[in-house]
């Protein structure tokens, strides 16, 4: 059961309005996720800024939705899981396997593989890793900057993980996995 109201596009007024143009904009839809979030245009805007400076930075496409895989598999988000899934496939082309590899915070890639383990080692210590999970990091090429993205990626993972929990998000997307 949902647990906010969902805004409908053809309901929305004022800023929440002009977010959802803005979202028609630049991905062509307004997610399921976003028509409940819109209940605070301050947490639309958060998650469209956070994702858009990410979408920037140092971790390609390809390892960011590994990363949103690997924590939406250990927070149990059947909407992110789905969602992921389906963006891996068909915008990062990964394969099934290194798909299936993320959701366990793997990859056959060394350095993916490395940035995944550390993503999830900061998930399970709640921001507090150990030294030998540094240095496996950094034996494997991870650099500072992919370090800070890790986290920012896991920062914006946990909050839609989260939310759609929370809020049991109904899924557009084919849910073609669930959780483990």
């Amino acid at each position: 059961m949902s647990e906010l109201a969902r805004i409908e596009p053809a309901d929305a007024t004022g800023e929440v309005a002009d977010l959802y143009d803005q979202l028609q904009t630049t991905i062509g839809v307004v997610p399921n996720m976003v028509r409940y979030m819109a209940n605070s245009p301050a947490v639309v805007k958060a998650w469209m800024t956070l994702s858009g400076a990410l979408d920037g930075g140092v971790l390609p496409a390809a390892v960011r939705h590994r990363l949103a895989l690997t924590s939406a598999e250990y927070n149990r988000c059947t909407y992110c899981l789905s969602a992921h899934t389906f963006l891996a496939k068909n915008v990062a082309k990964l394969d099934q396997a290194e798909i299936d590899h993320a959701r366990d915070a793997a990859s056959d890639d060394p350095h993916t593989d490395a940035v995944l383990k550390l993503s999830d080692a900061l998930a399970r210590g709640r921001g507090s890793v150990a030294d030998e999970d540094i240095k496996e990091a950094r034996a494997a090429g991870v650099t500072d900057a992919e370090i800070a993205e890790i986290i920012a990626n896991l920062a914006l993972n946990v909050l839609t993980n989260y939310f759609n929990r929370f809020n049991d998000t109904p899924n557009e997307y084919p849910v073609l996995v669930t959780p483990r």
